[in-house]
Order: C-alpha cells, then structure tokens, then sequence
C-alpha cells in the first residue's frame, strides 16, 4: 500500500489486473494510457517509442527470412529485382517500416484504413493503396476505430489481392484494448508465392493480424509462406528501447514529481489520462466502465 506502479499495464486489456491492485492501495500509471494527440506528451509516449523499434526490426526480421535480395541488384551473374513489400497500417511502428525498408531498397506499398496517413506514407517513398471499397476508419486519439463486418468483408477481399502479389507483408494494426483487426486471411496466405514473408507486429495482443499467426514462433505454411509472430520486437533490441523507455518514464515524472514527491493534479489531462488506480481505488474512466458490472437484461411481460 501506498506504492506507486509505472509501466505499460494495458489497463483496458487486464482492468481485473487494476481491480487488484487498487484493492492494495497501490497507485498504477500506464504509459500505454498517453493521450498521443497531446503534442506536450509526445516525450512519455512509450507506445510510440517502442512501436519505432518495432517497426525497425520488423523489417530487418523480414529480410533475413526472404531468401533473395530486397534491392534491384545487378551483377555479373544476372539481375535480381527488387522485391515487393506491403505494409499495413501507417503509424509509427508502419511508417518506422517503410523507411527502412526502402532504405534496403525495396518497393514499397502501404495500407491504411484512416485516408490521411496517405500523404505520410507517401513522404517516405510508398506507394499508397487505395482500394475501390473506401473506408474512412479514423478513429478518436489518433488511432483508428474499428471496422463494421460489413466495411471488413468489402475491404478484405479486394485486400488479399494486393497481399497475393507481395514479396513480403509487414502489419502493423492494432485497436486500443481490442482483438487487433484481421487483415491477412487464411485465403490471402494461400494465395501468395513461396518464399513470401509474413511479419505480424500483432502477434503478442489476442492474436495478431494474420489468420494462421502463432504468437512466438516462426511457421512455414503448405505453400512455402514463412509467418513470424513476434511476441516483444523491441525487447530484441534492449539498449535502444531501453534507451527511449527511460526517456519516456523521466518524462512523466518530471511533471508528476514536486519536491521529492508524486503530486496528482488530476486536472491535468495526463494525469488523468495514465494514473489508472489511486487512493484505493480505479480512477481511470475507461477502466472503471469496463468494471461496472453488466446492466440486466429486459425481462418480458405486460406492461404497466
């Protein structure tokens, strides 16, 4: 009791976890909780920190796994084309991607479902894919919403004829405390080339972005697809991470601590946006609804 928790806890994931611990009187704050279109907050962002270093190694992963060249390469010995890469969803950790993989000299196509990542996609050499079946899925806090059955059904299948044509598919989506949404189908899988690579930066939340991900491992399907489900990409980088995590956590402390000691203003929107348990109790908004219990449901009957 009376200590105080600092780390990316998934508040909206685990709010059983938060229950918990405010139960013991300990004080939580999430950094995954940082209201990123806070331009003052962008130095505590550990989401997007560590999203760059993921996205950064993704494509380094794809590359040692994609057994030909990623530039036009010639030699003496012939011509190696370049190959196709597909990234989908444009956020730090898919923007991060496509500058390194254009870097390595691949073509590179992005995806998205929120129109104005376009123009950022474009800026670092993609090639934005517009599909016939327009979808505008920007959501609230600079993140995308998420997809009615209906928007999915229409985009996935004119999706998996873009994927079919890749060399190499990173994805990058992910909803705020949801099942990340699936963008690479058993059927898309199928229906790329061998030796094509799959890298699902999703894999370690509820399942990832492509059907047949198992979190963890690296599997090659029936037609020579290599998927690899990272659970923790920039844990395989530690000294970077590591480096941007405490830039990160000081950041926050410098506006939580006066004289030696944690002062919440819970006026201040990120306090209240990251301390997610406090004085015994869930604070957190979007926690704390996810803990009310259930209203019952309408019995039938007449009518008074």
């Amino acid at each position: 009791s009376g200590q105080t928790v600092i780390g990316l806890l998934q508040p909206l994931l685990d709010p059983g976890l938060m229950a918990r611990l405010a139960a013991r009187g300990v004080t939580a704050i999430s950094l995954d909780a940082i209201p990123r279109t806070l331009s003052r907050a962008q130095t505590m962002d550990a989401l997007s920190s560590q999203a760059n270093v993921g996205g950064y190694k993704a494509v380094l992963l794809a590359a040692n796994s994609y057994g030909r060249y990623f530039p036009l390469l010639t030699t003496a010995a012939g011509t190696a084309r370049p190959a196709n890469v597909l990234i989908l969803g444009i956020g730090v950790a898919g923007l991060q991607a496509i500058g390194t993989a254009r870097r390595l000299g691949a073509v590179v196509k992005a995806y998205d479902v929120r129109p104005e990542t376009k123009e950022q996609a474009e800026s670092l050499g993609a090639t934005f894919v517009t599909l016939k079946t327009v979808i505008d899925a920007t959501g609230s806090g600079g993140y995308a919403r998420e997809l009615t059955p209906e928007e999915r059904a229409a985009q996935q299948a004119e999706l998996n004829g873009v994927i079919a044509s890749m060399d190499v598919v990173i994805t990058t989506a992910q909803v705020p405390g949801r099942r990340p949404p699936l963008l690479v189908t058993a059927d898309a899988v199928r229906a790329m080339r061998p030796g094509s690579v799959i890298v699902d930066m999703a894999a370690s939340t509820l399942g990832g972005n492509c059907e047949l991900t198992k979190p963890g491992e690296t599997i090659v399907t029936d037609n020579g697809v290599t998927i690899i489900g990272p659970e923790n990409l920039p844990a395989t980088m530690p000294a970077g991470a590591s480096a941007f995590y405490a830039r990160n956590i000081s950041a926050l402390l410098l506006g939580m601590v006066k004289d030696g000691a944690l002062h919440l203003d819970f006026s201040d929107e990120v306090t209240a946006a990251t301390v997610i348990t406090h004085g015994g109790a869930v604070v957190q908004a979007a926690t704390k609804k996810l803990l009310e219990p259930a209203e019952p449901a309408p019995t039938g009957g007449a009518s008074a």
